[in-house]
């Protein structure tokens, strides 16, 4: 984690990271002000708050309650040396606690990451750079370099080349990747999460048998993403490059809708419109594009080549962004190799979804196939060791198609876990099965796993599909565990030898879909220095639901993005207008506002918690309509879960209104108890929004130049650094 020091006033200091400003002082004896902590008084602060999260962790994992239990920490300084110290942590046990869970808390304690580091020894560089942000792949593996270089299936070059290549991209790019975490909780099983330590919205995991197989899995995500503007998704990207020379890619086009609102012909192909336009219900305001919401240059296109006939096809950034998410995107040392990835990852999860939705029961692996893999066996039995029985199913449908499937049981909630994985070769299907399986989990991750079911329903419904293709968390049948499998075992292969097996494989991969009449659209991408790809099978590899480009399209953002960040200079005629409009939309009133207008609030805000329903309260107030504000007031606190502070705030309001739409009650006979209740602060607050002195309680003003909205402004920032790498490859002036 990248941690930015700004000098203040006198001895003051203040850290950034993320979301989040520490600041820090000294004691007026050492010449501070004494205004806050001091450095080290935060490093010791740490270790008792890491081991407390620790026991926190293990009792509520446990249903256990935590009132009764007391934790304290203590540093005995050595008289002779004051930098040897001995932190000694001491933690009040109730009665009435079991002596398995007793030495299970002390046990919980031990694994505290503060006490461990500390234990390990961290090492220190100090270094001078001539610019922080210039350093940037500093944060990676010390070294991956060795003397034999390690090639695992599917890499066209060795790991340690890989991700040396990879890591010189980003570098060039200006990204300085840190990783943020790893996991190695069963044998050959490692996964790790990395992000851009300036804009840590963009970040990514990767998972393989080994840390150097993780570390690639994981960069190549990034760059995968990076090339194919995932890491933007539904986000605004400004009205500077709303108006730049090209928004996505140098070679997009934009269109004009018809004089009725007719798709444009220049867009899309026969065979994709019978898909996404099949009533003739398909505008082309449906298709403007969200990120940079100029809705006067038309509908942006991005070219994909047909692989029938290769004919260039037309597709809105919109429709792409609106239903496939980051399905069908790769980045490889080859094209073929991204490729190869690329078509992996859609078989997996389209035959995911048809396992799932139609409830199929898959054929178990024999053991003695399972025993040629040691290394996958050694992880599974890892995991069997823990308490979590483990099931290893063929997902190919008779060998119809590359995929396997691991799943996880949890006997301690009753949940279960069914990970997929596919490539050409059935090993690598199954690593990837196995290591999905456990992708940034520890065993206490494992406990909030869904139960099976019989309902139909429940596995069948849309979203239960999203869930899995976003962590696979989603809801699993009964039937998908019945001893009677609707398949045979087959130990196919599909895989290829020598040093054109990418190439083969892939055409193995495109040829399937053309015996199953698929049209498949790509893209390649390479002007940031690496080779990646985005393949569109419509009609398969949709995460999304076709009529969602009409009901429930992310450009709704642009009926009410602007006004919302102008919020506080709204006249009662645009608010209400708003108002209507928001009333009118067909979204969940508990949808939060960044999620509807694609902008990053900082969690920590007012803002970045604020849903459709407060939104809509708030501007009642500011209209004076108190009898619909304080219905949605108890609607907010019946239903919201939003911080205690602003809990508080709400609770207060509601007294306030409740007097005042009453014509018996004066507030005055009340309010010296509302104050002594509530605070001074909230009242005046809640007293302010009813006289009008108060606006918008608790919303900071912006605009649409994202004033003070430093978490949306860094991730354009991170934006920017791919425009300009791609207009300096095209040599376009922006």
């Amino acid at each position: 984690m990248e941690i930015k020091v700004n000098f203040l006033d006198n001895l003051r200091l203040e850290a950034k990271f993320d979301d989040f400003t520490v600041i820090a002082d000294q004691p007026i004896r050492y010449k501070g002000d004494g205004s806050a902590p001091g450095p080290f008084d935060y490093f010791l602060a740490s270790s008792a708050l890491c081991a407390a999260y620790f026991v926190k962790l293990y009792c509520s994992s446990r249903g256990i309650s935590t009132e009764h239990i007391r934790l304290s920490q203590n540093n005995v300084i050595d008289p002779e040396d004051r930098y040897k110290q001995t932190f000694k942590i001491q933690v009040e046990l109730p009665a009435d606690l079991s002596a398995k869970d007793r030495q299970g808390i002390l046990r919980s304690i031990e694994r505290c990451t503060v006490k461990r580091v500390v234990q390990t020894g961290p090492e220190f560089i100090i270094e001078e750079v001539e610019n922080l942000d210039a350093d940037a792949q500093a944060l990676l593996l010390p070294s991956t370099a060795s003397e034999q270089p390690t090639y695992i299936a599917g890499k066209d070059l060795p790991l340690e080349q890989t991700i040396a290549n990879m890591s010189e991209i980003l570098a060039k790019l200006g990204m300085k990747i840190e990783i943020a975490s790893w996991r190695n909780i069963v044998p050959n099983v490692w996964s790790l999460h990395i992000r851009d330590a300036q804009s840590p919205m963009c970040f990514t995991n990767g998972k393989g048998s080994s840390k150097e197989s993780a570390l690639a899995s994981a960069l190549g995500e990034f760059i995968e993403r990076l090339n194919c503007n995932f890491f933007y998704n539904d986000q605004f990207w400004g009205t500077e490059i709303a108006n730049a020379p090209f928004v996505h890619y140098p070679n997009e086009k934009w269109f004009q809708p018809g004089p009725n609102d007719e798709l444009p012909t220049e867009i899309l192909d026969g065979y994709c419109l019978d898909i996404y336009n099949p009533e003739d219900e398909l505008c082309g305001s449906h298709l403007f594009d969200t990120n940079s919401g100029n809705t006067e240059r038309g509908i942006c296109a991005l070219p994909f080549v047909r692989q029938s006939d290769g004919e260039t096809v037309y597709f809105p950034s919109n429709l792409i962004e609106n239903l496939f998410l980051s399905n069908g995107m790769s980045a490889g040392n080859t094209l073929e190799e991204a490729q190869v990835q690329c078509l992996s990852e859609i078989f997996e999860r389209a035959v995911k979804r048809e396992i799932l939705e139609g409830e199929i029961t898959l054929p178990d692996v024999p053991q003695d196939v399972l025993n040629q893999y040691p290394s996958i066996v050694a992880g599974i039995q890892g995991l069997e060791e823990q308490g979590f029985p483990v099931i290893v199913k063929d997902a190919s449908l008779g060998g119809q198609y590359p995929v396997m499937c691991v799943t996880l049981m949890n006997p301690r909630t009753g949940g279960v876990f069914a990970s997929f994985g596919a490539h050409p070769r059935l090993e690598v299907a199954l690593e990837r099965s196995l290591t999905e399986l456990l992708q940034g989990r520890s065993f206490e991750g494992l406990n909030d796993l869904p139960e099976p079911t019989f309902n139909t329903h429940a596995v069948t419904e849309p979203n239960n599909f999203v869930e899995h293709f976003i962590d696979s968390s989603g809801v699993v049948s009964w039937h998908f565990f019945s001893a009677k499998s609707d398949y045979e075992f087959v130990e196919w292969d599909f895989s290829a030898q020598g040093e054109d097996a990418n190439a083969q494989e892939a055409a193995t991969l495109f040829a399937l879909l053309s015996d199953m009449n698929k049209e498949v659209y790509m893209a390649v991408y390479d002007d940031l220095g690496a080779t990646a790809c985005r393949i569109l099978v419509p009609g398969y590899s949709e995460v999304y639901l076709v009529e969602d480009l009409i009901w429930d399209n992310t450009n709704k953002a642009l009926l009410f993005r602007e006004d919302i960040l102008n919020l506080h200079r709204l006249d009662d005629e645009s608010l209400a207008a708003l108002l209507e409009r928001l009333e009118e939309a067909d979204s969940d009133d508990y949808t939060e506002i960044k999620t509807l207008i694609g902008i990053e609030f900082d969690d920590n805000t007012v803002w970045g918690q604020l849903t459709i329903l407060e939104l809509k309260l708030l501007i009642y107030l500011a209209l004076e309509d108190f009898e619909e504000a304080h219905d949605l007031v108890g609607a907010f606190l019946q239903y919201n879960t939003n911080t205690v502070e602003r809990g508080l705030f709400y609770r207060a309001l509601n007294v306030v209104l409740e007097v005042t739409l009453d014509d018996e009650l004066d507030l005055a006979d009340y309010e010296h108890h509302f104050r002594r209740l509530y605070g001074d602060e909230r009242m005046n607050a809640a007293l302010g929004s009813i006289n009008g002195s108060v606006r918008f309680y608790g919303l900071t003003p912006t605009n649409m130049q994202l004033e003070g909205l430093d978490r949306h402004l860094r991730l354009i920032d991170s934006y920017k650094k791919l425009h300009a790498a791609r207009a300096l490859a095209h040599q376009i002036t922006i």
